[in-house]
């Protein structure tokens, strides 16, 4: 039986993986730490704390030690997944301060307040098999030209904006905390996520929502740039796998193997909407518009999966196509979740 801990929890990955793991058998508490910036929100998780008393929602901000040290030992946590993060590139690049404080100092933080607790001689900590999984992304490794082959676990950190630096940095601390300390740890870096949920700044909401307004539709650059794209479901299900089955000191790439340019991406999103919602006449491409890119953006990133396929069982169960239909559908029709989100 595990106590488990998920960082982030009420932001876009972070609530799917909790409405994913909250029932599992093997959880007799599951405590979410979030200190609900602005792409926290509670309104992701609606419902979750009526039906499921071993859930508990902590709003912390991981920049405070005293405070994190506080939540793991009051509710003895024995598991971490560690998803909160400053996430977006375009942040970074106009306000980079977040990212260095949230997402190393904050991990550090979290590091520090597990091996504290889990050293501790007066807990019965390591007769339950503590891990801690420190999810990152295909970000560090930076850009691959259009004919490499796609990163492996093997491929060395090469970060291009600050964001990803940050996140390189925290992968590094989680690695020499195994390696120094024994702490029982397991890195996943994935690739692009998209589903439910996700907040309306990121690719995909900005196209359906720009679409739906009848606004322009922007695309950095000539919209060559190609990413693969993950269904948030899989993901959350490969993260499952790893935090029980993984081994320790091992990291893992997830990704969707679905590769594709952005601009064929919207145009796909843009036919999905004209499908789905005939009434408005049809045409969504012609909004599509091309915008000076935005710096150092990164050319191609490529996730090789194999080795969480062949030593876990995971594969990505959604298409890009069947996903995408799936994540076009709950925006036309959670169009109240998107306007609440904005406001807020």
């Amino acid at each position: 039986m595990m106590n488990l801990l998920i960082t982030g929890g009420a932001g876009f990955i972070g609530s799917n993986l909790i409405r994913h793991v909250i029932d599992r058998p093997e959880i007799a508490k599951l405590v979410n730490l979030d200190c609900l910036s602005y792409a926290g929100h509670l309104e992701n998780l609606d419902g979750i704390h009526a039906v499921h008393p071993s859930y508990f929602f902590e709003q912390v901000d991981l920049r405070d030690r005293e405070e994190v040290q506080r939540v793991i030992r009051q509710h003895d946590i024995t598991h971490v997944m560690h998803l909160a993060a400053e996430s977006h590139v375009d942040r970074s690049i106009t306000g980079p301060g977040d990212f260095i404080t949230t997402n190393i100092n904050g991990t550090f933080h979290l590091l520090e307040a597990c091996r504290a607790h889990w050293s501790d001689p007066a807990t019965s900590i390591q007769d339950r098999a503590p891990r801690f999984l420190h999810i990152s992304t295909d970000e560090v490794f930076g850009s691959l030209g259009p004919h490499d082959p796609a990163f492996t676990e093997a491929a060395p950190c090469a970060p291009n904006s600050p964001y990803s630096a940050s996140k390189a940095a925290s992968d590094m601390l989680v690695r020499s905390y195994h390696h120094t300390y024994a702490l029982p740890a397991v890195i996943t870096r994935c690739s692009n996520n998209y589903g439910p949920y996700q907040f309306p700044e990121k690719l995909i909401p900005v196209v359906i929502q720009s679409v739906l307004a009848c606004r322009p539709v922007p695309v950095y650059g000539d919209g060559l740039n190609v990413r693969d794209w993950l269904y948030v479901g899989d993901h959350c299900e490969a993260l499952w796998a790893v935090l029980t089955s993984g081994k320790i000191g091992e990291t893992y790439n997830i990704g969707g193997r679905n590769e594709l340019a952005n601009v064929h991406l919207v145009q796909m999103i843009c036919d999905l909407i004209d499908e789905l919602k005939p009434e408005r006449g049809g045409h969504s491409r012609s909004l599509v518009t091309f915008v000076p890119d935005r710096p150092g953006h990164d050319r191609r990133y490529a996730m090789d999966a194999t080795k969480i396929s062949a030593e876990l069982g995971w594969n990505p169960a959604h298409t890009l196509e069947a996903g995408l239909r799936e994540t076009v559908a709950w925006y036309l029709q959670h169009q109240d979740w998107v306007k609440s989100i904005v406001r807020g």
